[in-house]
């Protein structure tokens, strides 16, 4: 893996971007990190929006796509990353430190918001590696436990190192001073991996076609009439969950105009 070095001069705000300094880093594994940053107190979002995130590179700004995984009253930003060997901006950023400083977008955008959704009685986040991004800012969100009965966030990986975050789920949360009252045992977190031997295996799009997840987890099938769902992750995985949620009547949904489902398409590889 290619060491670039991300020394730079201080950097400078700019009308697209805030400069924000890095106040954690954390190494999951080989492919995977995890770092947050001051939060300018200018910036508002919305939890599960996402915001343009990056480095000057050559003098110019090198930004890539990031759903903010902090909730949104949190006072830093905190994001989820891969890395790409030879991703222009991931190669770079996979090296920062604390104390060095990235870009921030003034403007945070996407559809994984609450309001895109109907009322419902049990909200589903389903993702895929980083796609848990966007489900650990709204997981830690009392809105979301304000507006449904029951939280259910799925994480789909390749293997069991991958489960970053499991510890937050399934021992910080339910013990958090704050928010352990508020979630009251709203939250399920489901945990599934691909290709190694796990208490719960496969694809959650196998799982939910066979019908194991449901019966995992106590509820039942998918039901357009109480079931709102929010999916992200891999390309190919997004278009078999959307698949099966039209099969079972679902309808997509915008902040124009809330549905039974929402889905993220901004984020790619670099």
């Amino acid at each position: 893996m290619t060491d670039v070095s991300v020394a730079q001069p201080p950097l400078k705000a700019s009308g697209a971007f805030y400069v924000e300094t890095v106040t954690w880093v954390q190494h999951w594994t080989e492919s995977l990190f995890s770092f947050r940053t001051t939060r300018d107190p200018g910036l508002r979002f919305a939890s599960g929006q996402f915001v343009m995130v990056g480095l000057v590179v050559d003098g110019k700004p090198l930004v890539r796509a990031y759903s903010i995984a902090s909730p949104a009253w949190h006072e830093e930003l905190e994001f989820y990353s891969i890395k790409v060997p030879d991703g222009p901006l991931t190669s770079r950023l996979q090296n920062i430190k604390v104390g060095d400083q990235v870009l921030i977008g003034r403007k945070p955008t996407g559809t994984l918001v609450l309001d895109g959704l109907k009322p419902g009685k049990r909200l589903y986040m389903l993702g895929t590696g980083t796609g848990l991004a966007p489900w650990l800012s709204l997981a830690r969100d009392p809105e979301v436990y304000e507006r449904f009965e029951q939280v259910i966030v799925t994480h789909t990986v390749r293997e069991v190192a991958d489960l970053n975050y499991r510890e937050l789920f399934e021992e910080e949360l339910p013990k958090d001073e704050i928010l352990a009252e508020v979630i009251g045992g709203k939250l399920t977190y489901y945990p599934t991996v691909t290709r190694e031997p796990f208490r719960t295996q496969g694809r959650i799009t196998d799982l939910i076609e066979s019908g194991k997840f449901f019966e995992d987890i106590g509820n039942p099938p998918f039901d357009p009439a109480e079931d709102r769902v929010m999916l992200c992750g891999g390309p190919s995985v997004l278009v078999d969950l959307k698949q099966q949620l039209l099969d079972r009547g679902f309808v997509e949904g915008s902040i124009a105009k809330p549905g039974d489902f929402v889905l993220e398409r901004a984020f790619v590889e670099t």
